[in-house]
């Protein structure tokens, strides 16, 4: 076809007279190549238009006339086949419009091919690229990274304390995301909590008191302060949770319990409840009770939980009448807080319970016949162990006529005189005496008197010693006889009576006369601290008559008390690496007994394998390594007991509280953490969240984050130091660092502090934000010359230092390529030659080609060199070669140099051609260089050779030769 249309043919056509004419066709002129202004475009377009909006037309000229210059338009999707269901082109006049409503954060950019082909023969065409943008318009809400978020916090955290970081998120372009935060409900958060509008990081603005508010209910508005068509906002609630702190100490509801408890109570009985309250939260609040002191003899229990007191052994009034608890309530807390303050008076009420006893029975006494009226004879003695109007006795004689001359006090008990006697009327008087005490009902005992009416003698009672000594045990009981006195009446029938009559402190002693003998009872309880030495004056008389002596009583002690510490409760405090065998504290008890019996001797009643006690001198030393982790505190119930028979006891709680040290480093919840984050993820975008546990409490145990000392990716990254959550601080980079070894630290607040590391990987996922790169800007291309038109001549490629999809690449020819010398492949860069490539027609082309991958482009100047083949045979034509002789004697009148060259050539430019005479030249007469082909005379040649002569020269190529040819010399 083309050589039809380039070259000319001839033919006849008939003239009009029958004779043939020639026929001559004129050549067509060739149909040449579309073009596009531009190499590419790039057009934007906002997003939510309706379809068929109008994008750009597409205008390629094409030269041609008439159907040669008409185009029809076509265009392919270059990187998303989803761009071809969005827009389209209009086939006549180029025109791309929309298919469908954009949206720009679906997909923001659209690279098309755009072809022009015309009806010419043949048909060409011309491409250019278009790159479509869509514009935001602020059509997307923030997001929130949670629907809500829930935190917890504990209470009496400082001022300025962080909680939670909140972060929203908007897809639109940065104008329109440019997000402040704030609390719509700023009420809500009661001065407690505040926000930062620009970072979302709620923090502590007041003081947390979960006893005021435990929960809180806040909602957070974010803001993208948008302009096109205006702001839009979200909002997210976050619940925050105010956790308890054990900072408040039980409280009685009651400052002192008074209760009346009748002293024949049953046993078990619950006699009161006392009620504590906590206002703190859980365990913190769960309140026990336990007596602290005033439980000596264990009368009372106390249920631990409810706080119910109950007798637990007999009351009795008369060995004690009231009793003064002290009762602790402590919560469950770590460590717990306790009241001791709780105070219990029970106050014992007396029944009616014993009944009067005589000191003495039964009573005899003497009177002389002549005592006066009124004159007192025997004191008639009881005791009622009971108290108040239980113990108030009345006396009053038994067995009486009226006419007895004796009458007894109600109320002292002494019996006196009434009438006269006389011993030859009546020598004895019997009687009863009842003692009666005032009671409900009421108790009486009953005693015999013997009063005998004694003759007046003249001979006074003699003792038969005047000192007397004995020693008495303080525990002898009431009624025991002490000792006998004795006096002697040398009357005759005289009768002898005894009485105390001096030294009897507090009533101690009494006497009676039996058988003529002072017999020296027991009639109170002895007390050594009180009395410990007696001398008591003892008369005897006989009637008018008497004599004294002197009774020296020595008390003994008697284990008659018991121990008694000298605090009812110890509380004492002990750090948990306190070393193995120091001494935490030393308790005391005293005991008012004096030797053996009050020799105290300390033990531990229940077996606890962290302490142990000196015997001796109540040293509580530490025998067993604390762990505050393990118990917080410690109650030891410690008894004295002396080493009297029988032995007494007391005993005392000591509450050892371990303190808490920062002998616990913080524990992280996994060994190792992995996060992945997108390469083009905004700064401050979260990429995980590392967590850590301490075992110690308080600042020991409350756990911080950080990088310091640690690794953090050049200050890439930073961490919360409450919550965790590591963020990027800048925009990170795949290709130069597509993974991180970060160290982060888990700090405790311990002083000293400790810490433990963490191994975090991050993996930096890519984007397309690296353009391709050529090898240089500008670079050569050899190819070789005649090669096969259609085949492979080259292959020119860019590098992208992304990976996956963001590093393909699509090249074309974006200039000096018309009219089309070669076509690229758009995914390999292979070039192929599209004409027979000819050195000797053009030695080099020059072309700019374009690597994209989208919406990256790079371009480079690449000089296409041919290399030159020996395609063409020499080419040499007839020649002459004309010299002047001049003739002379002499035989060198030729010239002597060079007096031509052999007018050859090749166009190939690497050919090389070599000279040679094929014949004429049998004698030698001319030289020629064989490679330079110029030509000299022979030294042989003189003027005897003909003028002219005819001969053949052959040049030769590498590959090639040509024919001889005549030239005349």
């Amino acid at each position: 076809m083309q050589n039809e249309l380039t070259h000319s043919s001839c033919a006849k056509k008939r003239r009009r007279d029958g004779a043939l004419l020639p026929l001559v066709r004129t050549r067509r002129a060739a149909n040449r190549h579309p073009l596009f202004p531009q190499y590419n475009y790039q057009v934007q377009v906002a997003e939510n238009q309706p379809p068929g909006t109008p994008v750009i037309t597409m205008a390629a000229q094409d030269p041609d006339s008439g159907e040669g210059g008409r185009l029809l338009y076509s265009m392919d999707a270059l990187m998303n086949s989803r761009s071809l269901e969005l827009f389209s082109i209009d086939s006549q006049n180029g025109l791309i419009t929309t298919t469908e409503v954009l949206d720009r954060e679906n997909m923001d950019l659209h690279y098309f091919r755009v072809t022009a082909v015309d009806h010419g023969v043949p048909r060409l065409s011309a491409t250019t690229m278009v790159a479509i943008t869509v514009a935001d318009r602020n059509d997307h809400n923030p997001v929130f990274e949670q629907s809500e978020y829930r935190e917890t916090i504990r209470e009496n955290v400082e001022e300025g304390y962080p909680i939670l970081q909140l972060r929203a998120t908007d897809v639109d372009s940065p104008p329109n995301a440019n997000i402040r935060y704030r609390f719509v409900n700023e009420q809500a958060a009661h001065s407690v909590f505040e926000i930062d509008s620009r970072s979302g990081l709620i923090t502590t603005s007041g003081q947390v008191d979960r006893e005021k508010m435990e929960k809180y209910s806040l909602v957070v508005e974010a803001n993208d302060q948008g302009k096109e068509p205006g702001p839009r906002s979200a909002t997210v609630r976050v619940y925050i949770t105010v956790l308890d702190e054990n900072d408040n100490v039980p409280q009685f509801s009651e400052k002192r319990y008074i209760v009346q408890v009748r002293e024949d109570i049953r046993p078990h009985s619950e006699i009161l409840r006392v009620t504590a309250t906590d206002l703190d939260k859980d365990n913190n609040a769960l309140v026990h009770y336990n007596i602290i002191s005033g439980n000596s003899r264990g009368q009372f229990s106390i249920d631990s939980v409810t706080g119910e007191i109950q007798v637990v052994a007999p009351l009795d009034f008369e060995v004690e009448r009231e009793y003064a608890l002290r009762i602790r309530a402590q919560d469950a807390g770590r460590p717990p807080l306790s009241n001791n303050t709780g105070m219990i008076s029970i106050q014992v009420v007396d029944i009616n319970d014993h009944a009067p006893i005589f000191v003495s029975t039964p009573f005899q006494i003497s009177v002389l016949e002549n005592a006066p009226f009124g004159h007192s004879v025997i004191h008639i003695q009881a005791v009622d162990a009971d108290y108040g109007e239980n113990s108030r006795l009345e006396y009053k004689l038994t067995g009486v006529s009226s006419d007895t001359p004796f009458v007894v006090n109600s109320a002292t008990g002494w019996i006196t005189v009434s009438g006269p006697l006389d011993r030859e009327t009546v020598e004895h008087y019997f009687f009863g005496v009842e003692a009666r005490d005032h009671g409900s009902p009421a108790l009486s005992a009953s005693a015999s008197v013997t009063i005998t009416v004694m003759d007046v003698n003249d001979n006074r009672p003699e003792f038969t010693q005047k000192e007397y000594f004995i020693r008495l045990n303080e525990d002898a009981s009431v009624g025991t006889s002490v000792l006998s006195v004795t006096a002697i009446d040398r009357d005759v029938n005289s009768a002898i009576s005894y009485q105390v009559t001096g030294g009897n402190t507090r009533n101690r002693f009494a006497i009676s006369t039996q058988a003529g003998v002072g017999l020296i009872t027991l009639s109170l309880p002895l007390d050594y601290k009180q009395e410990r030495r007696f001398v008591l004056t003892v008369t005897a008389s006989d009637r008018t008559l008497h004599d004294t002596c002197h009774v020296h009583i020595n008390i003994t002690d008697a284990n008659t008390h018991r121990p008694v510490f000298q605090s009812a409760h110890y509380s004492v405090s002990v750090n948990e690496d306190r070393p193995v065998g120091s001494t935490v504290v030393v308790i005391s008890a005293t005991d008012d007994d004096v030797g053996e019996n009050a020799r105290i001797t300390y033990y531990l009643e229940d077996n606890i394998p962290q302490f142990r006690i000196d015997a001796d001198t109540g040293a509580i030393t530490l025998q067993a390594q604390l762990d505050y982790e393990d118990q917080v505190t410690y109650t030891l119930a410690i008894t004295a007991k002396d080493n009297g028979i029988p032995q007494k006891a007391d005993t005392t709680y000591v509450e050892i509280m371990v303190n808490d040290v920062n002998d616990n480093a913080p524990q992280f919840v996994s060994a190792h953490y992995q996060g992945i984050i997108s390469e083009d993820s905004p700064p401050f975008t979260s990429v995980l969240q590392i967590s850590a546990t301490d075992r110690d409490a308080h600042a020991n145990g409350r756990v911080q984050y950080t990088f310091q000392n640690g690794d953090d990716g050049d200050g890439d990254f930073t961490i919360e130091p409450t919550s965790g959550i590591i963020r990027t601080v800048r925009r990170l980079d795949r290709e130069s660092i597509p993974v991180y070894e970060l160290t982060a630290y888990a700090v405790d607040r311990g002083i000293p502090p400790q810490r433990t590391p963490v191994h975090i990987q991050v993996t930096v996922q890519d984007v397309n934000d690296n353009a391709p790169v050529f090898p240089a800007e500008e670079f050569e291309v050899l190819v070789k010359e005649n090669s096969i038109v259609g085949s492979v001549v080259a292959q020119i490629t860019a590098v992208d230092p992304d990976e996956g999809p963001n590093a393909q690449i699509m090249y074309q020819i974006v200039e000096g390529n018309i009219p089309e010398i070669f076509q690229m492949d758009i995914f390999s860069g292979e070039l192929t030659a599209l004409i027979d490539l000819d050195y000797e027609s053009k030695a080099e082309y020059v072309i700019v080609v374009q690597a994209t991958s989208a919406p990256l482009v790079s371009r480079a100047t690449v000089h296409i060199k041919l290399i030159d083949q020996n395609d063409n045979s020499p080419i040499l034509k007839n020649f002459q070669i004309l010299f002047n002789n001049y003739v002379s004697n002499k035989s060198n009148t030729f010239p002597s140099g060079v007096i031509g060259k052999i007018p050859a050539y090749d166009p190939d430019a690497s050919d090389r051609l070599f000279y040679t005479f094929e014949r004429g030249n049998e004698l030698h007469l001319l030289i020629v260089n064989q490679t330079s082909g110029e030509l000299r005379l022979s030294r042989k040649l003189d003027n005897n050779r003909p003028l002219v002569a005819s001969m053949l020269v052959t040049v030769t190529g590498r590959n090639s030769s040509v024919g001889y040819q005549k030239g005349k010399i």
